[in-house]
This record gives structure tokens, C-alpha cells and sequence, in this order.
């Protein structure tokens, strides 16, 4: 508004000083029209400048306004944006929480199957000792009901009870006073070699001598559990066991033979368990 009251501020002065000077000068009339119209259209193009420069700040405003709006259109998207992505970081630390209150209870849930499978394998060793106590008890209890034989002649010394010498014979056996054991399980066999528990007799010979490692001794004892009690109850453990005796000295060639024996023959049993492991610790299948 100044730029404009100042131009036609300077027209009009221009203006008027012509016509001053046209009446105070009359012999220049021509001369001064000349001038007056030059000043006109000086006027004119100032006025068309002032025109043109008006409309070009406009524009200038109009595009100044538009670039502020889309600064502060991109500023709220940007604001927008940055609230979304936040709620998501917080979503994500939420899950994050959860998912691991989530494994630490697998975790303590899986800590207490622990336990109460230890506990149950403590309660199943218990019985398994239970078990060897009542049969060694069955044992002796047969070994009770099988009568001495008849002393020969009046000078015959009555043999021990067979009861008595099984008994004794599994109690040093456990006590590991293996020499007393052995002595006692050889007079078993050497009064009472047909009895029912003759065979366990046998066998435990063979596991005194495994225990003292006398290996020898052991597979010894082992063959003759198989070969002279061929319906005894420990007939896999006796195979076993000497297999287990040819491994210490040496002879794995016929121990795998053992062990390949104890799978084919007595399938689904402990012992059959027990030889498939040591086959494979020799390298070698079943």
C-alpha cells in the first residue's frame, strides 16, 4: 500500500508540474504536450509494474502458503507414524513380556516333571531292591524244603542243611566275604548238585570270581550254569556275564558271539537290553 500511494503520489505531482509549466510558459504548448504525455505513459508503466509486482508477491504468498500446509501435513503424518510405531514397540514388549512368563513356566513346569520322574525312579530302585530281597528269600525257602541225604553208615557225618548253607551263602555273598560265600555255595553244590536252586548256586560262583576279577574262574563257572542247567532261571544273566567276562580279557570276537546269543535268545529281556548296549559300544549291530 505505501509503494502504491507513493507512485500515484508521483504521477500527480508530475502531472501537476506540467501544467504549471504549460501556463506559465504558453509559447511552449507544444513542447510541454510532448512532455505530458511521456510523463502519462511513464504513469502508466509504473502503474503496470506496481501491477505486475503486486501479483507476483501474491503468488509468492499463495505458494509460500501452500508449502507451509504441506510441511504441516507431512509433520502430522510424521507424528502419526511415530505414535503408531511406538504403540507397536510397546505391543512388541508386551508379547516379549508374556512370551517369557510363558517359557518360564514351561520352564518350572518341565523342573517339576523332573523331579517327581526322579522321585518315581527312587521308588522303582526301592522295589527293585524289595524284589531281590523276597527272592532271595523264595530262595532260601526252597532251599529249606529239600531234605539232606541219608548219612551212610554209622561214621557218616550229617551234611548241612541245605537251607542253612544257601542261606549263609547269600548272606556273605551281599557282606562281599566272597571266600566264605564261594566255600559255602560249593558245599550247596557238592551235597544238594540236583535241587532247584543249584543253579543259582552255579551262577553265584561265577559272580564271586567276576566280582574278585578273576575272569577265568568266572566264564568258568558261567558255561557250567549252561551246559549243566539247561531249564535254570539264569541262564541270561550267565550268558551275559561271561560275555562280559570275555570283553576283560580280551576275546571280543567271542563276546559279540555271547552278546549276538543273549539278543537272539532271549528277546524283551533285561539282559537282551543290557548286550544290544555292549554291542554297541564294540562298534557293532545285533
Amino acid at each position: 500500500m505505501q509503494k502504491r500511494w507513493m507512485i500515484g503520489f508521483l504521477a500527480a505531482a508530475m502531472v501537476a508540474g506540467a501544467a504549471g509549466a504549460a501556463l506559465l510558459a504558453p509559447a511552449r504548448v507544444g513542447a510541454v504536450d510532448r512532455e505530458v504525455i511521456q510523463l502519462l505513459q511513464l504513469v502508466t508503466q509504473l502503474s503496470q509494474s506496481h501491477q505486475a509486482l503486486q501479483t507476483t508477491v501474491t503468488q509468492n504468498a499463495a505458494v509460500e502458503k501452500t508449502l507451509i500446509e504441506q510441511a504441516l501435513d507431512s509433520v502430522s503424518k510424521l507424528t502419526l507414524t511415530m505414535g503408531s510405531m511406538q504403540k507397536s514397540v510397546q505391543d512388541m514388549q508386551a508379547n516379549s513380556g508374556a512370551r517369557l512368563d510363558s517359557m518360564s513356566t514351561q520352564v518350572q513346569g518341565v523342573s517339576d516333571n523332573l523331579q517327581e520322574l526322579l522321585a518315581r525312579m527312587g521308588k522303582i530302585n526301592q522295589q527293585i531292591t524289595d524284589t531281590q530281597t523276597a527272592i532271595q528269600s523264595i530262595d532260601a525257602k526252597l532251599a529249606a524244603s529239600t531234605p539232606p541225604p541219608a548219612a551212610v553208615g554209622a561214621a557218616a557225618v550229617p551234611a548241612p542243611s541245605a537251607d542253612l548253607l544257601y542261606s549263609n551263602g547269600l548272606r556273605d555273598l551281599n557282606g562281599r566275604k566272597y571266600d566264605l560265600a564261594a566255600q559255602e555255595f560249593q558245599d550247596y553244590l557238592k551235597y544238594y548238585p540236583d535241587t532247584d536252586l543249584a543253579s543259582n548256586a552255579q551262577f553265584y560262583l561265577g559272580e564271586i570270581a567276576f566280582a574278585q576279577e578273576q575272569y577265568p574262574q568266572a566264564m568258568e563257572a558261567y558255561t557250567k550254569v549252561l551246559e549243566n542247567y539247561p531249564k535254570s532261571g539264569k541262564l541270561a544273566p550267565a550268558r551275559l556275564k561271561k560275555a562280559l567276562a570275555l570283553i576283560q580279557v580280551g576275546e571280543k570276537t567271542t563276546a559279540i558271539r555271547e552278546l549276538r546269543n543273549v539278543v537272539r535268545l532271549y528277546p524283551g529281556t533285561e539282559e537282551a537290553r543290557r548286550a544290544r548296549a555292549e554291542l554297541g559300544k564294540l562298534g557293532v549291530t545285533a
